[in-house]
């Protein structure tokens, strides 16, 4: 993930002086966000970007020299959500007790989009996630997620064709 590019309008110099608290309070709720989309479960998300958040604080040093340190946390993340929804489907059957949640209603329109956005692929929701939520170019896409940037804008551009025809049904 340090092939990642530097964002032009911070010189990487003011990047090396950047403090972790800052840091946090800048990217927590984005990373939490993208992750509860990626994963379908924002408590699992919540622990998600917090371990991801205290892995970066432990390797400070190092991380807030990478390119992208916030992607860095939401490839961490997204990692360590991969492995405990492993561990989950080893021990019992899933569950889709969660979504049963007290929350504040949506809005019909959300609502359709987050359906849409569910029944895509992991594959492709990660990547609309990383593209649209975290604002990540594709190359930074490609180095986060591990893939070419050419598997990036096939499953972009699925994945959003998915959409369309999952919302346009919903008309």
């Amino acid at each position: 993930m340090e092939e990642l590019t530097r964002d032009r309008a911070e010189p990487a110099g003011a990047r090396a002086e950047l403090p972790f608290e800052q840091f946090y309070r800048e990217h927590v709720d984005r990373i939490h966000r993208a992750l509860a989309l990626a994963v379908g479960n924002p408590a699992v998300a919540r622990e998600a970007a917090d371990e991801a958040m205290a892995r970066a604080y432990a390797r400070w040093d190092r991380v807030r020299g990478l390119d992208n340190p916030a992607g860095w946390v939401f490839r961490v993340g997204l990692n360590w959500a991969t492995s405990w929804w492993r561990k989950v489907r080893r021990e019992r059957p899933p569950a889709d007790e969660w979504r049963g949640a007290a929350a504040p209603a949506p809005d019909p329109a959300g609502l359709a989009a987050r359906s849409a956005l569910d029944r895509l692929p992991v594959g492709q929701r990660t990547v609309i996630v990383c593209r649209v939520l975290l604002d990540l170019s594709t190359a930074e896409t490609a180095a986060v997620l591990n893939l070419t940037e050419g598997t990036v804008r096939s499953r972009l551009s699925r994945g959003l064709a998915g959409l369309r025809a999952a919302l346009d049904e919903k008309e």
